[in-house]
């Protein structure tokens, strides 16, 4: 069992809400979380990587084929008590990435916690959720990024997202740059950075750009193959790298 750092989370957002367009005809039955990759539902690629990092609960929330949805969380944890699954019920309406933490604050807690995207799986040479967790400070920083190299990612941006400073600080990239990192759908927060977001679907990158600027946005980049499960040629990709067949 992995053990994990001392300050790691021990709460998770896990953005499961997404409509998956991109993923049809996969998606035509399913939410794009049960879509399997390498034999296993999205989903439960990343709730297993947040359970060996040390998490106890994961709040995940749910929209299209939201039943579907809860019911397979269900079975999960009849074989995998930890962590321990809360729905954040986002039926109404879906509410993007930083509309849905906020969406949930009441079931966070106030302490920092792990976000995590569903369509990122990745083969790593040494623990990823624990590097991020290492750097993270709160002292620093009030968001932590899992970063990859645009050269060791497939299915993200090739113009990449950010520059790292020295000090683990983010540069976003201004218009027309092209930056050697690439954000890989995991980070750290505190999750008072949303609670002064718009009612309604937000994007968390606005608010990242805005914290970047005082430098209290941090990441970091281990190494490993990160993929982006984003259409279906990019699962035939993952499933084929994740069997070692490329």
């Amino acid at each position: 069992m992995t053990v994990a750092p001392s300050q790691a989370p021990k709460v998770a957002m896990v953005l499961a809400a997404g409509l998956g367009t991109r993923m049809r005809p996969l998606t035509d039955d399913r939410p794009k979380a049960l879509v399997e990759v390498g034999g296993k539902a999205l989903i439960d690629h990343m709730l297993d990587r947040l359970a060996a990092a040390g998490v106890e609960t994961a709040v995940v929330n749910v929209h299209y084929f939201a039943d579907r949805l809860e019911q397979h969380l269900v079975r999960r944890a009849a074989t995998h008590p930890l962590p321990h699954i809360v729905i954040s019920d986002e039926r109404p309406q879906a509410l993007e990435t930083g509309g849905g933490v906020k969406h949930a604050l009441p079931l966070l807690g106030e302490d920092p916690i792990w976000v995590a995207n569903i369509d990122s799986v990745w083969i790593e040479d040494a623990s990823a959720i624990k590097a991020v967790a290492r750097a993270w400070d709160p002292a620093a920083m009030d968001v932590c990024l899992m970063l990859a190299s645009t050269k060791a990612s497939l299915g993200f941006h090739d113009s990449g997202d950010v520059f790292l400073g020295e000090d683990g600080a983010v540069r976003f990239k201004a218009a027309g740059e092209t930056a050697p990192l690439v954000y890989v759908g995991v980070h750290i927060c505190k999750p008072q950075v949303v609670a002064d977001g718009p009612d309604g679907p937000f994007s968390l990158t606005p608010i990242w750009k805005a914290l970047a600027a005082d430098r209290r946005v941090h990441g970091v980049a281990p190494s490993g193959v990160w993929m982006h499960v984003g259409d279906p040629d990019a699962r035939e990709v993952a499933e084929a790298r994740l069997a070692g067949r490329t």
